[in-house]
């Protein structure tokens, strides 16, 4: 979908703000870049819509170079979600989501029909928000309209640039669990910029971190969790070997999920989320046995989830 091919961008005092970048987003999946401030991400994402331009190297999508594409119908076919929402303050939320259908020249009632089904999508009445005034909204519902302006024209792309960083801390997890359900609805290929690892292990297929520009390491949360690449991984993403060594019959306790699965993989209950992890590489749900009889379910998303959680709480208790 997305290919990088030794992608740099240098400004015009010499600065690199993305070094030699070399890695494809798959169609379909969540992608988050992810880094240290300075370190290139968002430049990154703006290469994709040509917010910024490639200096060196190429950038594809659909086997195409962005810069063979013309310049509005790249960004017509590209939703985008900003940290300041950028909401027109002076339209409806209707007319606010409308823009570029109306720009395609849909019919109006195409139009109506669609930006009811998107305030649906996100969670908005139509009859109670259509007509209303962005700021007669909260800021995390601002930000659902946001989502659904980036999506009204039925895009295949959604990029999202630390949508969720403004929100209250409330707001900020409720829309991240709202999303999650989203994507599964709207199959998008959907890259996302965040600062947060904790975000980034909670909501991505696969991250990249960066830093100075350049990337570090790309892989599934278990890839970093289980398997960092060096020292500055280990860092930023923070200790979370003693939540892995913990068993599966605490987490059972404290975070399992209970949901029916397919398939007949098991594992032991005295064995460790670490050992679950190994096994989920290759399953999408393991049956977790405790004297012949199955006392939970692990999944991927359990336990990113409960890392998650367990991270939320470490900094809580430092505040």
């Amino acid at each position: 979908m997305i290919t990088f091919k030794h992608v740099s961008k240098v400004y015009e005092d010499g600065t690199k703000a993305v070094d030699d970048v070399d890695l494809e987003i798959k169609d379909g999946e969540f992608f988050v870049f992810i880094g240290p401030s300075g370190c290139g991400k968002t430049t990154t994402l703006k290469l994709i819509n040509r917010l910024h331009e490639v200096t060196d190297g190429d950038l594809y999508i659909h086997d195409k170079r962005v810069i063979d594409h013309n310049i509005h119908e790249l960004r017509w076919n590209i939703g985008y979600v900003l940290q300041q929402i950028a909401l027109f303050p002076h339209m409806t939320i209707a007319e606010n989501i409308s823009i570029v259908p109306e720009l395609k020249a849909w019919k109006k009632e195409d139009i109506k029909n669609r930006v009811d089904e998107l305030l649906e999508l996100v969670g908005l009445e139509p009859e109670t928000y259509r007509n209303r005034k962005p700021s007669e909204l909260s800021g995390g519902q601002q930000q659902r309209v946001g989502v659904a302006r980036a999506l009204a024209a039925d895009p295949p792309i959604i990029l999202m640039d630390e949508p969720f960083s403004a929100l209250d801390p409330l707001s900020r997890e409720q829309l991240q669990e709202d999303f999650l359900r989203l994507k599964e609805k709207i199959k998008k290929t959907i890259v996302f910029v965040t600062h947060d690892m904790s975000e980034a292990l909670k909501i991505g297929d696969r991250i990249c971190l960066m830093k100075d520009g350049k990337v570090v390491q790309v892989g599934t949360p278990e890839d970093f969790i289980k398997r960092p690449k060096n020292e500055f991984v280990k860092s930023f993403i923070g200790d979370q070997q003693s939540v892995l060594d913990l068993s599966l019959k605490e987490f059972i306790q404290q975070g399992s999920v209970h949901i029916p699965i397919e398939g007949s993989e098991t594992i032991d209950a005295e064995a460790t989320i670490s050992d679950a992890l190994e096994k989920l590489r290759y399953h999408d749900g393991v049956r977790i046995i405790e004297n012949d009889i199955q006392i939970g379910v692990i999944t991927r998303q359990s336990v990113v989830s409960f890392l998650y959680e367990q991270n939320k709480e470490r900094r809580v208790m430092m505040r």
